[in-house]
């Protein structure tokens, strides 16, 4: 028989999903990548090891299912988080998104409504318009900032039923007040998600929204091990919300979503969280190198509590990009006009990056 090869658009696809483009950075064996804001630096030797030996012991018993509940990961999230948090108050999934995905499953849906400020993290709208609700966006200021008056009228107009603010934001590293939180909660009639996947890089008196949890269950705060803990590989994020909010949750998730494997790997890497986030302060020593550099080249770096700098004065982006990629530097154009981003590396990566840019000549 001939093979016969159909397109998408030949597929039963549902009517909401046809035009839609899947999410997906560029990937490309470059000598540094610095587009996908990574933890460059690999996890230290001893870490590794000692994560390997706690694989090894729950191999033994992969004939049978995980811990449904994966209890002592969370005993061990409730721990490294702090502010007297519990078991019962902590989520955990195959990455942020698949926790962001439980979310929009319980909370979202079909013929609900899901609101973030743009520009924002590409996969909100993706995971929203996945489960089926409608994504709105809302706005920022010319900086990407948000004040609070705006964002409780804003939210108050769209009456949204999840809401989720990115602090700090991706694409742009714009920190985001506790009161801009407060205040959207406030106006929200649905629940409020805060997205704290580079919290660690945020200068150290900045309070996590984790402070705001008490009183307030219809908040949660999402977090990843995919950046400061370098554990991107593993597909490891969490949350923690009030426990009735948890148990929404479990009304969408997969039976064994988390591995034996993958929950052995997590509490391993947890209990050396001292070293692991060791790796913090050089990579944010390297992202404020980058921005005095670019400072320095013409270019104009937005403010940062992240592991990334988005930078404008980029004339023609699409072909800074290209001629970095010559150069064996991969960054991402992320859609806005005038800029890019690039992800702060190790010390050889950033020098690299830096190299490259300024042979291309300084900002028009």
């Amino acid at each position: 028989m001939g093979r016969v090869t159909l397109s998408l658009h030949d597929l039963p696809l549902r009517d909401d999903l046809r035009g839609l483009k899947p999410y997906g950075a560029p990937q490309a064996p470059l000598p540094v990548a610095l587009n996908v804001n990574e933890n460059t630096h690999p996890i230290p030797e001893a870490v590794a090891s000692d994560i390997l030996d706690d694989i090894a012991v729950a191999i033994r018993d992969v004939n049978r299912y995980p811990d449904r509940e994966f209890t002592t990961l969370r005993e061990a999230f409730a721990d490294y988080l702090g502010h007297g948090l519990t078991a019962d108050q902590i989520w955990a999934g195959n990455g942020s998104n698949e926790v962001l995905q439980h979310i929009l499953q319980a909370f979202g849906g079909p013929g609900r409504t899901a609101f973030g400020f743009a520009p924002t993290y590409s996969m909100y709208p993706l995971i929203a318009q996945g489960t089926g609700a409608r994504w709105i966006a809302g706005t920022r200021e010319p900086d990407y900032s948000i004040t609070p008056e705006d964002a409780a009228a804003q939210v108050r107009a769209a009456d949204p039923d999840v809401v989720i603010l990115c602090s700090p934001n991706n694409p742009t590293g714009t920190p985001l007040g506790l009161d801009v939180v407060e205040a959207v909660y406030d106006a929200a009639r649905g629940v409020v998600i805060v997205d704290e996947a580079y919290q660690e890089f945020a200068p150290h008196d900045a309070l996590s929204a984790l402070t705001l949890l008490e009183g307030r269950p219809r908040l949660a705060i999402s977090r990843t091990m995919s950046k400061a803990f370098a554990f991107a590989g593993a597909r490891v994020g969490y949350l923690a919300a009030d426990p009735a909010f948890i148990d929404a949750l479990r009304l969408v998730r997969l039976p064994y979503h988390l591995s034996a494997l993958t929950q052995a790997a997590a509490v391993a890497a947890l209990r050396n969280a001292d070293v692991m986030l060791g790796m913090v302060e050089e990579i944010v020593e390297q992202r404020d190198r980058i921005t005095a550099t670019l400072e320095a080249l013409g270019y104009t770096p937005h403010e940062t509590w992240s592991n990334f700098v988005l930078f404008g004065g980029v004339a023609d982006p699409r072909a800074t990009w290209q001629q970095l990629y010559d150069r064996g530097v991969l960054v991402r154009d992320v859609g806005i006009p005038g800029h890019l981003r690039v992800s702060a590396g190790t010390e050889s990566e950033t020098t690299a990056f830096l190299d490259a840019l300024a042979s291309i000549g300084s900002a028009s």
